[in-house]
Formats: C-alpha cells, sequence, structure tokens
C-alpha cells in the first residue's frame, strides 16, 4: 500500500520523506531518531503492510512536528506516537485521526500504547 494522506483539523498526516523537496530527518533527529535508514524503512513497511506511519505536519510550511503510526496485529492494531517538543497538541490530534483510520478503513480493532 501507499502512504495515505489525512487531513486532522489543524494538521496534515503523510508519509515520512527525505528527498530533494521535503526532508523530515532533522525533525526525526529532534525526537531522538538518528538512523539514516529510518525514512526508507518506514516506506517498506507501508509497501508490506506491517505499520503505517505519518509524519503530523504543519500544513502552510510542511514542517513535521510529530510522527504517529500504527501497527497491526491480525485484526487489532496498535497506535504510538511521538512529538517534538512543544507539540503534544499535535500528537492527540492526530493520533485520534490515525485511529479513525485504522478502524473505518483497515478495520482494526485499536488501542493506543
Amino acid at each position: 500500500m501507499e502512504p495515505i494522506e489525512i487531513n486532522a483539523g489543524t494538521w496534515y498526516l503523510r508519509g515520512l520523506r527525505a528527498d530533494d523537496r521535503v526532508d523530515d530527518r532533522p525533525a526525526l533527529r529532534d525526537g531522538g531518531i538518528d538512523d539514516p535508514g529510518y525514512v526508507a524503512e518506514r516506506a517498506r513497511q507501508w509497501a508490506d503492510e506491517d505499520h503505517f506511519s505519518w509524519a503530523v505536519c504543519e500544513p502552510t510550511t510542511g514542517e513535521m512536528l510529530a510522527e504517529v503510526g500504527v501497527t497491526p496485529h491480525g485484526t487489532d492494531g496498535v497506535v504510538r506516537g511521538w512529538a517534538r517538543p512543544g507539540h503534544a497538541d499535535a500528537l492527540a490530534a492526530a493520533t485520534d485521526a490515525v485511529r479513525r483510520f485504522a478502524e473505518g478503513a483497515l478495520g482494526l480493532a485499536v488501542a493506543d500504547c
């Protein structure tokens, strides 16, 4: 499956990126993630449907403020995320939107972790 974009009200959710137009790696480093293959791994997980993750972004600049994802386990799913300092509100809104997506589009019974 390709990454699916979600409108979460004030926030915009999209797949993680590291290309010539958008680079989420500085924001990931702010979240303690410095693995150079992290973005590629998240893309692979989408393709394999092992884990679905989103960059939670400020819609006018595209700046990544948080990451939220859902991991399916059979018919269940677990939603997890993290936010850069000062952006817990973005994570909360995104978590709700991802939960609705996982339940409605993926048919998962979802729990937060």
